[in-house]
């Protein structure tokens, strides 16, 4: 499982609005939604980043037992 940065965002609260109206259209987290943002912009300027892995959800799988 890939590790997530948890950091402190001072952003302004228009700017955060429209991040969630974006966020409620896509039907993401506003997290997720800057995420992607961040990811496109990046993109756009040319940095490359290997694709984000996905959460893996649900039990973990049974062990066998001998």
């Amino acid at each position: 499982m890939t590790e997530r940065k948890a950091f402190p965002l001072r952003i302004d609260s228009s700017l955060w609005d429209a991040v969630e109206r974006c966020a409620t259209a896509n039907l993401r987290s506003a997290n997720a939604e800057a995420e992607v943002l961040i990811r496109e912009a990046l993109k756009a300027r040319g940095v490359q980043l290997k694709p984000p892995q996905p959460v893996k959800r649900g039990r973990p799988p049974k062990e066998k037992s001998e």
